[in-house]
């Protein structure tokens, strides 16, 4: 192979390699003036060019079939792999024995036409050819310095028009928009500082390329005028005109580095799709696309384990181009074993019964005959139906056999890869099943994790676990298997700094949770932000562990971390085929819609589905319909689906039951119930409980099967909820009251600050004459009406609250704007009429004082660092809490008190639950309540040990107060 250099310094070489796909700015010009056609060649400013056509994907490695006309007629040959531009005969090659092409045609006056090969030369003609080339190529040669001179000259640029400087290496981040990681101000990091890029000209295109840049698959869309804030420093880019295929938007044309017009105040932000380019270098998230196995599944080779979920124990299988190979056992290890059962979502892998794979491996010898109940191979042991059971395996374990398709061999795995693809192994080449020493696939059995197991296995892991709370968890996911991970520590939950937080700890986090390895190791408060302390920094796990307590770690400094640096992961977790028992209907997407159930889905019988009352559903019950949505944790039950919605996240729930679909009824329907759903459709968490679907009303199901669902909030199914099982009660029957969900992958997550209840809590002796406006809101207690207005005065505990969102999702309220309420007194809309409950309780629970503040306007008060405001009370502005930003009440506004005229002296408890009613969706619910010990002497007040409601341990808690459960403000 000979080489050639383009004058733009890309190397062609002639037999083996093609031109680059990004081709500089030289060679698209001077294909320009090329004519397009697959035979031709021209001179370009004193240079010869040959046009390499682009074929079909059949000719990948073929000659190209036109050649270039040398002088003395020899050829040059270049692959046909890519359109561009090559010097004809800067290596003139003799053309080969032309195999597998047809002889030249002859055209018009028996020429050869633009297209046709040359006939097959002599030896002596080929030598000639080359010295005659040659001869030509000096006179080329002057030629072509003179030309390239020439563009030298005419190629200074012009200071008027864009300019194209790919530059050094830059590198990307998103700001403005924490812990959504895909979406944000851009920023570019140039000449040692970080700067903007101005939204001037600014197109979809420019988004794409920074999103894949940044390692997203592509830009959903992009913002102008400092949506996300404004940025400080440099502007370094104004113009940018991409075409979308740049790999940096360095390749694009723009003004120039640090050459710009515009202010902060145009400062351009992306939005890019949540999905990773696969093989994207991230130390953090598994990539496997360098690797030739990329799937793994178990396939069970008895019978009965097809019907069961999970499946715990089966056949290694790994997908390989459009089907699955099997792995030769020979040196299979435990260590294999633990990958694999890591990768199905199993903590630990068990001993499997090699002889009785043996068993079936000789019944395959047998080729097929009849294996009697009373052989060897089938137990006496074993009842009589149980080895009918096992001889139909073993016959179908021959029929696979003759399939066997062996493609790995000699794995080798230390036991903490996350996948297999990490492991050593080698590849068979072509048709190699024979050479499997074993003559049998690896098999591997699983342990389930107590969450997963059922029956008595579920009952026995019960009984082996140590008495105690556990001491990790995970919080702010939307599936199971994911969170923030939380560590308990001196009585104290809190948080783990992301510094060195990788695949190998996480997956110390996962198994010790009953899930399996990690699928990502995720940093920067990707789960949401934690509140107290942070314990752990620098965890460093060797994967080997049992517990996350037994890996080296660092102490946490002040100066160390912050919340936005908490740590969290995704768990693999068993399939459970969960998803097939619930649906949802008639939704925008597949993310809402009427919630539909199946039951009766026994061995061998088609369920039944129908529609769930809505009576009684909220907010947690649709929850748990959105969690059960492909994570359910058996498998029998409901099946529910959605149907109608416009998209897949929405739509009426229906379950089914025997062979038919039905809705459930929307009497009761809340959040708490429809997050369930959300949950065991795998559609994330529940933005809406819908009590009307008539507009989602796109299936035939019109039978209503399920009423009185009733669930707390944190089950993974339905069928876990109260119901009224086959009866139904139902109010508002019809499909048009049947329940519904709206589904999301992210959600909001409200906390109160603690410690600023406590540092700001006073007694103010208010005179009526001042109140006129609380008791207009009915902020005062029902003694306040028997008050001589305007004379006397009201004892009052007033205290600012600043609510925090630290979710993944802005807190916006459920009402629209039609329906806010504008009140006179304060000169704004209120958005929500309950939106925190602020009570005085007794150390047993009794509720002796509340606030009545019954509206609330709700705004960006504060927010973080590169956060930017995006709601506010006045001039009728969207109302909401940024994630990131905090609403703040201070002491001193109206009805930011409670009245505590009657209360008598002692020792008391004040308790502040936001979202009381779960109008809204939220990540986490468990954090919504915060608790403070008061002693009232009558005359003052102390208020002290102020904490969240689950940020201690539950000897911590009990310590805290005699009556622990007090936390949606109803006393039982």
């Amino acid at each position: 192979s000979s080489r050639h250099c383009c004058p733009w310094g890309t190397a062609v070489t002639s037999s083996t390699t093609h031109l680059r796909s990004s081709r500089p700015a030289s060679c698209t010009s001077c294909a320009r003036c090329c004519p397009r056609t697959r035979e031709s060649f021209t001179e370009c400013a004193g240079r010869v060019w040959t046009v390499i056509p682009k074929l079909q994907r059949s000719s990948r490695h073929t000659p190209i079939s036109s050649v270039t006309g040398c002088p003395g007629g020899s050829t040059a040959l270049l692959p046909r792999r890519a359109t561009g531009c090559a010097p004809a005969c800067a290596a003139a090659l003799p053309l080969p024995g032309a195999a597998g092409h047809s002889p030249p045609r002859a055209g018009r006056g028996g020429q050869p036409q633009p297209g046709d090969l040359p006939a097959e030369r002599t030896q002596g003609q080929r030598q000639a050819d080359m010295g005659s080339c040659g001869t030509w190529a000096w006179r080329e040669l002057l030629v072509l310095l003179g030309g390239v001179w020439l563009w030298v000259g005419s190629a200074q640029p012009t200071p008027p028009g864009p300019t194209h400087s790919p530059g050094p290496q830059l590198k990307f981040r998103l700001a403005g928009y924490p812990r959504k990681h895909n979406e944000g101000r851009v920023e570019v990091f140039y000449n040692e500082e970080w700067g903007t890029i101005c939204d001037d000209d600014f197109t979809l295109a420019n988004a794409h390329v920074l999103c894949r840049h940044l390692g997203f698959v592509a830009a959903t869309g992009w913002a102008h005028s400092a949506k996300y804030g404004k940025g400080v420093g440099r502007i370094w880019l104004d113009n940018v005109n991409c075409a979308g295929g740049e790999k940096s938007i360095g390749d694009c044309k723009h003004r120039g580095w640090g050459n710009s017009d515009c202010s902060h105040e145009e400062d351009a932000g992306v939005i890019c799709k949540d999905e990773r380019i696969p093989g994207f270098k991230d130390s953090n998230v598994i990539e496997t696309e360098q690797s030739h196995v990329e799937e793994v599944r178990l396939r069970p080779a008895v019978s009965g384990a097809r019907r069961q979920l999970p499946v715990t124990e089966g056949i290694v299988e790994v997908r390989y181009k459009d089907g699955w190979a099997q792995i030769c056992d020979e040196g299979w290890s435990s260590q294999n074993s633990r990958v694999v059962c890591g990768m199905m979502g199993f903590p630990a892998e068990k001993k499997i019964n090699r002889n009785f794979y043996k068993r079936l491996k000789r019944a395959a010898r047998t080729k097929g005959q009849s294996l009697r109940p009373g052989s060897r191979l089938a137990s006496k042991s074993q009842p009589k139906q149980k080895r009918r059971e096992d001889v139909g395996s073993k016959k179908r374990l021959f029929t696979e056999r003759q399939q066997l398709n062996y493609r790995l061999h000699s794995v080798s795995c230390t036991g903490t890869e996350v996948h297999l693809s990490m492991c050593a192994f080698e590849f068979y080449r072509g048709n190699a099943s024979a050479t499997c020493g074993a003559g049998m696939p690896a098999v591997v059995s699983c342990v389930p994790g107590p969450l997963f197991a059922t029956g008595s296995a579920h009952k026995k892991k019960q009984r082996q676990q140590q008495p105690g709370q556990a001491r990790i968890r995970l919080k702010g996911g939307a599936k199971v298997g994911e969170g923030r991970v939380e560590v308990l520590r001196s009585s104290e939950w809190g948080t783990i700094c992301d510094d060195r937080w990788n695949l190998l700890s996480a997956s110390v986090v996962c198994r010790e949770l009953g899930f399996g390895s990690a699928k990502e190791a995720l940093t920067g408060a990707r789960m949401g932000q934690g509140t107290g302390p942070i314990h752990l920094n620098e965890v460093q796990c060797l994967g080997t562990e049992k517990s996350l307590w037994s890996c080296p770690f660092k102490n946490i400094t002040q100066e160390d971390c912050k919340h936005t640096e908490d740590a969290a992961v995704r768990c693999n977790i068993p399939y459970m085929g969960y998803e097939n028992l619930i649906r949802l209907s008639g939704g925008r997407s597949r993310f809402e819609g009427r919630v539909e159930v199946a039951v009766g889905a026994g061995d061998g019988d088609q369920p039944r589905w129908g529609l769930v009352c809505g009576e009684g559903w909220g907010t947690l019950e649709a929850m748990v319909a959105c969690r059960q949505l492909g994570l359910g944790f058996a498998n029998h039950g409901l099946q529910i689906r959605l149907s109608g919605g416009r998209t897949a996240f929405e739509g009426r729930v229906e379950v089914k039951r025997g062979s038919k679909w039905g809705v459930v009824c929307s009497d009761g329907w809340t959040t708490k119930e429809a997050m369930v759903a959300c949950r065991q459709l795998g559609l994330g968490y529940s933005l809406h409980a819908v009590t009307e679907t008539w507009y989602w009303d796109a299936s035939n199901v019109t039978e209503m099967v399920l009423s009185g669902v009733k669930c707390a909030g944190h089950e993974m199914s339905l069928s876990h909820c109260q119901h009224h099982g086959t009866s139904l009660n139902c109010r508002n029957t019809g499909t048009r009251f049947a329940a519904g969900v709206i589904c999301s992958e992210t959600a909001s997550d409200l906390l109160l600050h603690a410690p600023l209840v406590q540092e700001t809590a006073y007694i103010e002796d208010r005179p009526l004459h001042m109140l006129y406006c609380a008791a207009e809101e009915n902020c005062l207690s029902s003694s306040a009406r028997l008050a001589n207005w305007p004379y006397g005065h009201r004892r009052l505990l007033r205290f600012s609250s600043q609510i925090h969102n630290n979710g993944r999702a802005d807190f916006r309220p459920k009402a629209g704007r039609h329906s806010w309420v504008w009140h006179e007194c304060h000169r704004h809309y209120h958005s929500m009429d309950i939106f925190t409950h602020y009570d005085i309780l007794t150390p047993n629970g009794t509720k002796v004082a509340e606030g009545h503040k019954a509206s609330f306007c709700l705004e960006d008060t504060e927010c973080e660092e590169d956060v930017a405001k995006r709601y506010e009370c006045a001039n009728f502005g969207e109302q909401g809490i940024t994630v990131g930003c905090w609403d703040l009440y201070r002491h001193d506004i109206d009805c930011q008190w409670i009245d505590i005229t009657d209360v008598k002296p002692g020792n008391y408890i004040l308790q502040v639950v936001i979202n009381p009613n779960f109008e809204v969706a939220e990540s986490d619910f468990t954090n919504n309540a915060m608790k403070c010990n008061c002693k009232y002497d009558g005359h003052r007040i102390w208020v002290h040990s102020c904490h969240i409601g689950d940020a201690l341990s539950e000897e911590a808690n009990k310590r805290f107060e005699q009556y622990p459960g007090q936390l949606n403000n109803q006393i039982s």
